[in-house]
């Protein structure tokens, strides 16, 4: 369903909270920064009444307009996240994993959580040296090319695959980047039998990560871990160990949130 559908699907039910987190949603998703006539555009809304929005938006610091008039979106929602993030058992036991698990300390670990097709970074761990790639708390980034969203996808069902990427598979991010449907499924074939997933170069040319599955109480599949290195770095043998110390990482990670 298209945003400005979901809007009108709302009907008489609160239809400016509607409208103004359908705002939100379409910025925060946009790899370009929208107008207020590109927005009222694809969401389907009156000018006047996108108008309205936005510039209650603004004063609430929801939105921010720049000096070309594009709009992104404002400081308040953090406040949201980080409230969130902070109640979060996840999140908290990544940090407290993590920070004891001192064979990390020369890579960056992140974690990311499965949304639709898409991955969504909610804690990391940098590097005591720099990376060359910034993973932001909050960003997405498409599930099949990133070690976490292959470890995900691994985890359902094959009937899962089909619904989230039948209709349409993403824009590849580099050369490497895995192209189809088909050629996913063959990764994640061997992703179970390796016991953890491998990107790469696939989201950024260069950079190397492997993703385990960190599993609930119920033995579910709820967040994955990444851990990235150069590619330089990346021979057999340091895939190998790292792999299976990740693998581990997560072990330690699902037996803190009640898992087996």
């Amino acid at each position: 369903m298209r945003a400005h559908d979901e809007i009108r699907s709302g009907g008489a039910h609160v239809p400016a909270l509607r409208r103004a987190v359908a705002i939100l949603d379409h910025i925060s998703a946009s790899c370009d920064a929208p107008t207020l006539s590109g927005l009222a555009r694809a969401l389907g809304l009156p000018k006047s009444t996108a108008h309205g929005l936005v510039q209650a938006m603004e004063e609430l610091g929801l939105l921010v307009r720049a000096a070309d008039g594009t709009l992104r979106t404002g400081p308040h929602p953090l406040r949201w996240a980080g409230d969130f993030l902070a109640r979060t058992d996840l999140v908290s036991v990544f940090r407290q994993s993590i920070a004891e698990a001192r064979r990390f300390e020369r890579f960056t670990v992140t974690m990311t959580v499965l949304d639709g097709g898409e991955v969504v970074y909610i804690a990391c761990s940098d590097a005591n040296r720099p990376l060359d790639v910034a993973f932001r708390i909050g960003m997405r980034l498409p599930a099949p090319f990133t070690a976490t969203g292959k470890a995900l996808l691994a985890a359902r069902p094959d009937g899962a695959l089909e619904a989230l990427f039948g209709q349409g598979f993403p824009a590849p991010l580099t050369r490497y980047s895995v192209a189809s449907l088909s050629d996913l499924r063959r990764e994640l074939v061997e992703t179970r039998q390796r016991g953890f997933s491998i990107d790469d170069g696939q989201i950024r040319e260069g950079l190397f990560c492997l993703g385990a599955t960190v599993g609930d109480h119920t033995g579910q599949a709820v967040a994955a871990l990444a851990l990235s290195l150069t590619r330089s770095e990346a021979t057999p043998d340091m895939i190998a160990t790292l792999g299976d110390a990740l693998v581990e990482a997560a072990a330690d990670l699902s037996c803190r949130l009640g898992g087996g």
